[in-house]
């Protein structure tokens, strides 16, 4: 079974190859989308009748180039190139038919596949582009479904950091010139000790002279 991405990718690449056929004077230019019953392997029809048999080839030659240097395909095999009459490019998902128009009304594809349906490049492109579009649409909705719940994570407060903890140096810091300041203080109470010491000795040799004249 074809997924959707497969199927779409698809679709460029028969969007690409009508539009070769546009370019190239391609007459009467259809796409017919198989019914998956019917169609066996491919998806798609794409025909287009040319005046001659060098058109022909000019049509077949440029949509195989064109596939090949913008989405890097390559037709499973190729039919009918030499003679010109009927240029069969067979891509497997979809197969392109490049007819002079006397051949195509001879074997008229068309209307062996009646449960085909047929549509026009210009059609075709319509229904590619609003393909594209409604994928646009959903790929946009699960992006805004996504958004609330974003910013609800965004929202949520953060906690609070352990950064007011980093302070506590900054007070060991300050209590620094604190003892400064109280050493400087106490320095003065040495002096009243010195003198103590001093007067002490004072007496005691004042006590030592006295002792001496009493004898």
């Amino acid at each position: 079974m074809t997924t959707p991405q497969a199927h779409e990718h698809i679709r460029l690449l028969v969007q690409a190859a009508a539009k070769v056929c546009e370019d190239k004077k391609g007459e009467d230019t259809r796409i017919l989308e198989l019914d998956p019953i019917d169609s066996g392997l491919a998806d798609f029809f794409l025909i287009t009748s040319a005046l001659n048999d060098r058109q022909a080839q000019a049509i077949a030659d440029e949509v195989e180039l064109k596939l090949k240097r913008e989405f890097n395909v390559m037709p499973n095999s190729v039919e009918g190139r030499r003679q010109g009459e009927w240029i069969l490019l067979d891509y497997v998902d979809f197969v392109v038919h490049v007819f002079l128009a006397e051949r195509r009304a001879f074997y008229d594809i068309e209307r062996l596949r009646k449960s085909a349906r047929p549509l026009t490049p210009a059609e075709f492109d319509e229904e590619l582009k609003a393909m594209l579009a409604a994928k646009t649409r959903a790929a946009r909705g699960k992006s805004a479904a996504k958004a609330p719940a974003k910013k609800a994570v965004e929202a949520t407060p953060k906690k609070k950091s352990a950064a007011p903890a980093k302070k506590a140096p900054a007070k060991k810091a300050a209590a620094k010139p604190a003892a400064a300041k109280k050493t400087k203080k106490r320095a003065p109470a040495a002096k009243p000790a010195a003198k103590k010491a001093a007067a002490k000795k004072t007496a005691a040799s004042s006590a030592t002279k006295k002792a001496a004249a009493r004898k």
